[in-house]
């Protein structure tokens, strides 16, 4: 029976794609009576289930999962949507007698989750965005951060790093609407306690060309399994502007148009999926909260019992 008198327990287990995430989570709710939020801004999607390695019933266990398989592609979901979202079935988790276990790799839910970020409604201007998006095509994503740094240098310094054409576009939009900076904005979301008590769990690796080789399996698991033929019936839907972003599709789409050979829109899938680890690994290791497991020097049931070990450290469970 989970004990708690102030904030909600929770158990997070982050991680890059590939790591083993998806198993070590069913295991954990499994144990502790608990039932998987889903933090994976792909596997939202209905019909995108191999390229999202979205787990099947059979690797569910019986555990129940939220937040998976419950959008049409051609919808837009937000970050503020899911966050909005996500505290709902947590508490609904919680209200129930059961451990509510976040797992994903989707770095801007869980912090944005975890850290009780507000999002307050700010403006846009379809127009300035794509006037500012034509400048950057033709003078450099450099002109972007330099007209961003004249009114906002801390957020033109963050996102300089990350070279994010849409985000730096979104920091000049909101201030050009609005008056307020991106740095302004972000502090006032950070002022609300966040509501959970939470262990986080992060699953790395100390030499990535381990990780890198689990991904390349995966990939050839994929296409093993039918990436092809969802790839073909994905082309024939309207996706919206999230579920474009999916890695998977747009990668063989070229070699079902006949653009491409087959080995090379594969080779062209294995090393933007293994970019995508690197990008996630690099968003994970700027939270100091995580408690990091190396999968290439633990076995699952060493992993599995260190995680245990986090748990019962943080978290009551009325022992």
């Amino acid at each position: 029976m989970l004990n708690t008198t102030e904030k909600i327990p929770l158990v997070a287990v982050v991680g890059p794609t590939a790591s083993g995430k998806t198993g070590l989570g069913i295991e954990i709710a499994k144990k502790y009576n608990g039932e998987i939020v889903s933090a994976d801004s792909m596997q939202i999607y209905k019909y995108m289930d191999i390229a999202t390695a979205k787990p099947t019933l059979q690797e569910m266990q019986g555990i129940p999962h939220h937040l998976i398989d419950f959008l049409s592609p051609d919808q837009s979901f937000s970050v503020a949507d899911y966050v909005a979202l996500a505290h709902q079935i947590i508490a609904d988790i919680f209200n129930r007698g059961k451990l509510p276990v976040l797992v994903g790799g989707t770095g801007l839910y869980i912090s944005s989750l975890l850290d009780n970020i507000e999002f307050t409604p700010s403006g846009s201007d379809e127009k300035l965005r794509a006037e500012l998006s034509d400048i950057c095509d033709k003078e450099g994503i450099q002109k972007l951060l330099d007209m961003l740094g004249k009114f906002d240098p801390e957020s033109a310094a963050r996102l300089s790093a990350q070279k994010n054409k849409s985000r730096i576009i979104r920091a000049i939009e909101i201030y050009k609407t609005t008056g307020e900076t991106m740095t302004e904005s972000l502090k006032k979301s950070r002022l609300k306690e966040t509501p959970y008590n939470d262990v986080r769990i992060g699953l790395t690796v100390c030499d990535r060309s381990f990780l890198y080789n689990r991904i390349n399996s995966r990939v050839d698991y994929m296409i093993d399994s039918g990436l092809l033929n969802e790839t073909r019936r994905i082309m024939q839907m309207n996706l919206g502007k999230t579920a474009k972003m999916a890695i998977g599709y747009k990668e063989l789409i070229p070699y079902i148009n006949g653009e491409v050979s087959y080995d090379d829109a594969i080779n062209r899938l294995k090393m933007e999926t293994r970019r995508y680890a690197k990008r996630q690994l690099t968003w994970f290791r700027r939270d100091n909260k995580i408690n990091w497991l190396y999968i290439d020097k633990f076995t699952q049931e060493e992993l599995f019992s260190q995680s245990c070990e986090f748990i019962e450290k943080t978290l009551d469970f009325g022992r």
